[in-house]
């Protein structure tokens, strides 16, 4: 079996690379590429991308001979996939159509920019009735897809994580106890959440809440929280390596969010056996097992957020207990080698179809 896979952003060329890797062990020849490296359209700034845009994306195609393709991102690479008759496998990552919304709410303010957002949102609808299949990241994302569309074919694609990256190393130079967050700040929706820890903030002076991340709305929540003496934000870190020490001097990961689905720094986190704190929304209560590996709190809730830190902050051997509870459960359900055979068990019956 063949399966070109296509990456939209460098920073899933990481992930993608090794659910490659495990493919080819598992006997799947596999080409690995950059959607735009083969196929561009509108609303490209090359004008000549907008007419030309399939050549490269053939010569792959001839050239490389796909059984089936995989493709992160809905557009036009997975245009093209879909239009050759080549089973087509769309990877969801986020609720696209909440954060259509987020988009055309805060960045489609004019008329341009809500054009480009109108003219993606039509190729995305496209792919979406059209492709093989969709697969999900979680459960809560699946249900989502088959509400809109419910005659279509879904898969739940649990993201894998390779373990032996996550080991004990050196601390980074933390005061503490403290609360570790790693999480971008690039759409309002998921962002504003984490206003919610002004009042927990206030209420546990001595704790010190470290935050790691950066986006066009960092600033809206630095504002407010960094007038608080236990809250420093370091920026972005770079991944695994500094990512991994800073996890490794945490004493807990909270997550803290107004929607999410498969989280890969609560994976890590677990790994690095940290009990986790996470917002109840999406998929994260199927990244984790509450009251397990961690626990789960309600959107909005300051006074359930600082009742669990402070139990796990109180009782360290407790806490002990349940970071090494989630390592375990991730090194169980997130290796590449079930995933894989997950992801092979979902294409192999449509790859005759089309």
């Amino acid at each position: 079996m063949k399966l070109l896979i296509a990456y939209g952003s460098l920073g899933k060329y990481f992930h993608l690379k090794e659910f490659a890797d495990e493919l080819e062990r598992q006997n799947v020849q596999v080409k690995l590429v950059h959607d735009i490296e083969y196929s561009k359209g509108f609303p490209s700034k090359k004008i000549s991308d907008w007419f030309n845009g399939d050549k490269k994306f053939q010569c792959l195609i001839e050239e490389f001979k796909p059984d089936a393709i995989f493709t992160d991102r809905q557009g036009h690479f997975a245009l093209h996939s879909i239009k050759s008759g080549i089973p087509t496998f769309i990877l969801l990552r986020g609720h696209y159509w909440q954060e259509y919304f987020w988009g055309m709410k805060t960045m489609g303010k004019n008329l341009k920019t809500r054009l480009v957002i109108w003219f993606r949102n039509r190729i995305s609808e496209k792919v979406f009735s059209e492709a093989t299949a969709i697969l999900p990241i979680c459960k809560y994302l699946e249900d989502v897809v088959k509400e809109k569309y419910p005659d279509q074919n879904t898969g739940v694609f649990l993201e894998g994580i390779d373990s032996s990256r996550w080991y004990h190393t050196e601390k980074m130079k933390l005061v503490s106890p403290n609360v570790g967050l790693v999480q971008d700040a690039n759409w309002w929706g998921k962002t504003k959440e984490l206003l919610v820890l002004e009042k927990v903030l206030e209420k546990m002076p001595n704790v010190h809440f470290y935050w790691v991340g950066d986006g066009q709305y960092r600033e809206k929540i630095t504002t407010k929280l960094e007038r608080y003496e236990n809250f420093k934000w370091l920026g972005r870190l770079e991944y695994p390596e500094e990512i991994r020490k800073f996890l490794e001097a945490i004493d807990i990961y909270a997550l803290i969010t107004g929607m999410d689905l498969a989280p890969l720094t609560l994976k890590e986190a677990q790994l690095m056996e940290k009990p986790v704190i996470a917002t109840d929304v999406g998929g994260d209560g199927e990244m984790m097992i509450d009251k397990k590996t961690g626990f789960l709190v309600k959107e909005g809730n300051a006074e359930e957020i600082i009742q669990r830190l402070s139990e796990l902050l109180k009782d360290t051997e407790f806490a002990t207990k349940m970071g090494k509870e989630g390592a375990k459960f991730v090194k169980q359900e997130f290796n590449w080698e079930k995933v894989v055979r997950n992801f092979l068990d979902i294409i192999k019956p449509h790859l005759n179809q089309k």
